[in-house]
């Protein structure tokens, strides 16, 4: 597959992106449109896009890559689906009409009401230090496949390359905010849908099978066992921790996370706000097996014309851009820089709104529209995108899947704490937390989980946690919050 080809379509891409920013932006570009664009988005756009967002390069090339992976894992991510369903509708039925009913721009203001100051800018310091994070990790794998296939043929420094991506993506963003990605992100998730079910066409037509064929095939394939059922201490697959794990992740991942909150905050009311989330649902749903199939597809064909590769993350770029053929492999990147960059580019803007308002408390100025506040906005807009670019150089320093896969890890213990400090609002409004002790509570529970997790098999007998560590994490906060809390003091009527 020649780079300069993937290089003009990847310019070409951009482009109309950048058209579609202009078009979006050109009437209207303050902070307004920018933070929640103006409250007037379409549910059925909203609904689409968030797919694109929810599922991010790392899930287009490692979802597939794990049903064949050596831990046996098959098609056992689909339980972990099926609780995030469930968790999407948690949130469609409990806090997004919490949300709508304090009308807020950053969700983290409801912890300052709730439980005071330091426990709200606690709250919205983990966003930022964890989308940060997740955010220049999932673009970093990606940005590893690019250098690879396209920008080491013209010598260009890996470091030039995140450069290039991440202005790319300030390019299209920085004035229209989410209102262009409202947009954006309904045209990228469009780009990777289509990519999904033009691979399985491509992979079927090599393997001379029809798509009915192939579906028979996968059927009765060993790569395509979902419910897993035995051995509940010592395997990670077991239905209960997937599920369980995928709800309660999907609650603090997405329910307590600015960035695909703030599309919903974007809706003129509730109603369109929840019929945006049980649409999404139940695309999310249908997308995951159609990611799971592609992956039993590539490891038939792999197979079948012997080809191994290093690691699982490798199978679906190795075989698209070296084996298929010209439109496969153009397909292929379309749907992976759809995917990463609909990821990154609602990532940013979440950032620098909830910086804007939870730290520069802008919903607390009369004039949040002024030229002043629209250029502030414009500054951390930019500094968000350096440090993104730094945390991407970090992790290509230290050049260790185990380290960088720990980073990440650790990056996803912290919305435990969201969990429990939501839940105490929620179900404690009697009790007052020590607010000021909060940060502290907030940093000691994901190091319990991650010394959990690190010695479970000798601590409980060979029991070993996996995605339901974070129903652990969540408990810990709220456990610790409750201890030092005290009733709150009733004020006598006048």
């Amino acid at each position: 597959m020649s780079p300069a080809i993937l290089l003009s379509f990847i310019i070409g891409y951009f482009l109309v992106l950048i058209v579609i920013s202009w078009l979006t932006s050109r009437n209207s570009a303050d902070n307004d449109t920018f933070f929640v664009a103006n409250r007037n988005s379409k549910w059925y756009l909203v609904a689409f896009g968030m797919i694109g967002t929810a599922l991010s390069g790392v899930t287009f090339i490692s979802v597939p890559g794990k049903v064949g992976a050596p831990s046996g894992d098959e098609f056992a991510y689909f339980q972990f689906v099926l609780g995030n369903a469930a968790g999407f509708v948690i949130i469609a039925t409990v806090l997004l009409p919490l949300y709508y009913r304090l009308k807020l721009t950053s969700i983290y203001s409801y912890i300052e009401g709730a439980l005071g100051t330091w426990s709200y800018k606690t709250a919205a310091g983990i966003f930022l230090i964890s989308r940060t994070i997740g955010s220049a990790f999932r673009l970093y794998l990606v940005v590893i496949v690019l250098q690879r296939f396209i920008f080491d043929a013209y010598h260009v420094p890996f470091a030039a390359t995140v450069l290039i991506c991440l202005l790319l993506i300030w390019s299209y963003t920085f004035k229209g905010g989410l209102k262009t990605i409202i947009i954006t992100d309904s045209l990228q998730t469009l780009f990777l849908v289509s990519s999904v079910f033009l691979s399985i066409y491509f992979i079927c037509d090599s393997l001379d099978m029809s798509v009915f064929q192939a579906a028979d095939e996968i059927a009765k394939s060993s790569y395509s066992k979902i419910f897993f059922f035995d051995d509940f201490v010592t395997s990670k697959f077991h239905f209960s921790k997937q599920f369980l794990g995928g709800l309660f992740i999907t609650v603090a991942m997405t329910g307590l996370d600015q960035d695909l909150m703030q599309k919903n905050l974007s809706l003129k009311n509730i109603h369109e706000a929840q019929k945006n989330m049980f649409s999404f649902t139940s695309i999310f749903v249908v997308i995951n097996i159609f990611f799971l199939s592609v992956g039993a597809l590539l490891y038939i064909y792999a197979n079948k014309y012997g080809i191994t590769v290093e690691k699982t993350d490798y199978l679906y770029p190795t075989i698209a851009l070296n084996y298929l053929g010209l439109v496969p492999a153009i397909v292929f990147m379309l749907g992976l820089t759809a995917a990463t960059f609909a990821t990154t580019d609602s990532a940013l803007t979440a950032l620098t709104t909830s910086f804007c308002v939870d730290f520069l408390n802008f919903n607390k100025k009369q004039d949040v529209n002024s030229k002043r506040n629209v250029a502030i906005r414009h500054y951390v807009h930019i500094a968000f995108s350096g440090l993104m670019f730094l945390t991407i150089l970090v992790f290509n320093s230290i050049n260790n899947d185990a380290v960088v896969s720990a980073i990440f890890t650790v990056a996803s213990y912290t919305y435990g704490p969201l969990l429990g400090l939501y839940s105490f609002g929620l179900f404690m409004s009697g009790r007052q937390v020590s607010d000021k002790l909060v940060p502290f509570i907030c940093l000691i529970s994901p190091a319990i989980c991650f010394y959990l997790k690190t010695y479970s098999a000798e601590l409980f007998s060979g029991y070993v946690f996996d995605n339901e560590l974070i129903i652990v994490n969540g408990l810990i906060t709220f456990a610790g919050l409750l201890l030092t809390s005290k009733a709150k003091t009733k004020v006598a009527a006048l």
